[in-house]
């Protein structure tokens, strides 16, 4: 079974200029990745990426990887990607939900919660294994902050998921609040069962930027944009075929 987010239900009053600008960012850095070859990709993740030893000083880069201070990479690691699948999963939610929260605290303020969710989000992930030596890359973390954003301002909206099982092929509604909170818990129970120090998704990076965005939105929001705002469509809508009496 394949479940796909496609969009949301939540209007918008404003074009979305930097949610756009950071997808772009984004590809940008990819791109420049992919040309550097594999050799190249790897010092890039390895000079650019949140590296936990490296940031506390347990550890340290070759000379010619030590382009910036380890503390730039909490900012740097948010743009690079370790692959195609990555950076298209990454950008599919960005797009949804960056959108709308967006338009909830306006482009100077939306950058202000992407960027720290950012940074928590790694700083979180490296304080739960601080001798890790493997390169944390991805925008998940500051985008988990935007879906906590998104969970305070339009809890009741609806996202519209394609889903696909063998030959069930349906687009239905489903509320932001159930699939973004079975999101959350899928996080949290990975990051609690996997095996610190192994290469793999940095769940606890997704859980500290999920809720530095809750907490962050309330403050950011603009003036007199409320939370918990009304649903917009009936989620789960079925149609009933008019017969010929009517």
């Amino acid at each position: 079974m394949a479940f796909l987010p496609i969009y949301d239900d939540t209007p918008r009053r404003y074009p979305a200029v930097l949610t756009y600008a950071l997808i772009l960012a984004c590809v940008a850095v990819f791109f420049w990745q992919v040309s550097l070859g594999p050799r190249g990709e790897q010092n890039a993740a390895l000079a650019y990426g949140m590296i936990p030893a490296v940031l506390f000083g347990e550890a340290d880069l070759p000379a010619p990887l030590q382009v910036i201070p380890p503390w730039a990479t909490l900012v740097t690691s948010m743009f690079l990607h370790g692959s195609l699948m990555h950076l298209l999963g990454n950008m599919l939610y960005l797009w949804i939900f960056g959108r709308g929260v967006e338009d909830g605290l306006g482009a100077p303020r939306f950058l202000l919660l992407y960027l720290v969710a950012g940074v928590v989000a790694a700083l979180t992930q490296a304080v739960t294994d601080p001798a890790a030596e493997v390169p944390m890359i991805g925008a998940s973390g500051a985008i988990a902050g935007v879906l906590g954003a998104y969970v305070v301002l339009y809890p009741r909206g609806n996202v519209a998921v394609f889903v696909w099982f063998f030959i069930f092929i349906r687009v239905i509604m489903v509320p932001a609040l159930l699939m973004l909170g079975l999101w959350f818990l899928l996080q949290l129970l990975s990051a609690l069962s996997a095996e610190p120090g192994e290469p793999g998704v940095a769940f606890w990076a997704h859980i500290g930027g999920f809720i530095c965005g809750m907490l962050l939105a309330p403050f950011l929001r603009r003036p007199g944009v409320a939370m918990l705002q009304p649903r917009r469509t009936v989620y789960f809508e079925t149609r009933r075929s008019r017969g010929p009496w009517g």
